[in-house]
């Protein structure tokens, strides 16, 4: 009997070391994902137009020669972590075969719902240094965790960094590409009715070109911060606005907050809200607002993946612009602080819900 317990005890003691290792070397499964993007492999593999054998894959590949043996391995992970698939698994590994799954797919850079600059921006050492200063963050008076780092808020570096500020708006663009195809294509009766749209701090404008494309009767404005949209070209329903969203925001019948709330803490988003509720009183008419926001299921006790994603992004606003992921109860309460009667929270986008709000 003691030797069975001395057993469990030390099999829980490697459990639990296995654990800690897993989440130690958790960053190599995103590092390992981002040089697959890097250097194209999916869209290698899908030109080839059919299996691609690994000797084809390397041969293909701009690497150095003596690096040639190591793409195994870089393959071997990645394809663990399901962004590719195996045929014709022999001895000889030369001859293992590589097809994409529906993640590699959505990595290929011509899918016009890819979401590699995503990828490549989200992975860029400007938002995970930060990180490295979480504990540093927490014992001083910093707004985040990436002011303690670059030494400015992360919407003022985008200003003043060009380079990271297109990486960042490419990537946003990218989510907004396949929110955008995803939303009309099977909750398009959200916009029934509406004669005008609001896009607050839609960037580019990719998500408001869509709506404008799909909905020619509704006039779509995008308004953003003025370096954003500066120089962009507008069309017969669709115009850009350049202002700030915490003075004032355009005269319309819907508002559009996609991925604003979460960036912001809860004092800043019942400003957004209130100034929402302006706009849309002044046009005379009954509107509303339209949020696309994760709506945090942290009371599931079970873990999977996908409660799991949407607690990294809750760090990840935690520690870059100083927002937050909030659960059902919280973007109520945000809600009715801002002085709405009523809402209706739809999920339709896989981690994200539709939040309707209404005067």
């Amino acid at each position: 009997m003691e030797s069975q317990k001395g057993d469990n005890v030390a099999s829980n003691l490697l459990k639990a070391q296995s654990h800690i290792w897993n989440h130690i070397f958790n960053f190599i499964n995103s590092m390992s994902l981002k040089c697959v993007v890097d250097l194209g492999i999916p869209d290698i593999i899908h030109n080839y137009g059919k299996p691609m054998s690994l000797s084809k894959l390397i041969s293909s590949l701009p690497i150095h020669p003596s690096k040639q043996s190591d793409i195994l391995r870089l393959m071997r992970i990645t394809t663990h972590s399901g962004f590719f698939s195996q045929h014709n698994v022999t001895e000889n590994e030369l001859e293992i075969e590589y097809v994409l799954t529906d993640a590699s797919r959505l990595l290929l850079k011509d899918n016009p719902m890819s979401v590699a600059p995503f990828v490549q921006a989200m992975l860029d050492p400007v938002l995970t240094n930060p990180f490295h200063q979480l504990s540093t963050w927490l014992k001083n008076e910093d707004s985040s965790a990436f002011e303690t780092t670059h030494g400015r808020l992360f919407w003022d570096y985008a200003a003043h960094e060009p380079i990271f500020n297109r990486l960042f708006n490419e990537s946003m663009a990218s989510d907004a590409q396949l929110v955008s195809k995803l939303l009309i294509e099977n909750y398009g009766e959200v916009f029934d009715g509406l004669e005008s749209l609001v896009d607050v701090g839609g960037g580019t404008g990719t998500m408001a070109k869509a709506l404008a494309k799909s909905f020619p009767q509704l006039e779509c404005i995008v308004f953003d911060l003025p370096h954003v949209v500066k120089g962009l070209q507008g069309s017969d329903n669709l115009s850009y606005v350049g202002g700030d969203m915490f003075q004032e925001i355009p005269q319309t019948d819907a508002i559009l907050l996609k991925w604003i709330l979460h960036s912001l803490n809860d004092e800043k988003c019942v400003k957004i809200l209130k100034k929402c509720k302006e706009s849309l009183k002044k046009k005379g008419k009954e509107g509303k607002v339209i949020i696309i926001d994760m709506v945090l299921d942290n009371e599931n006790e079970n873990i999977n993946e996908s409660v799991e994603t949407q607690l990294f992004f809750d760090m990840l606003m935690m520690v870059v612009p100083a927002g937050k992921e909030r659960n059902r109860k919280e973007l109520i309460k945000l809600i009715l602080s801002a002085g709405f009667s009523d809402y209706k929270i739809t999920t339709i986008l896989g981690l994200r819900s539709i939040i309707e709000v209404y005067p």
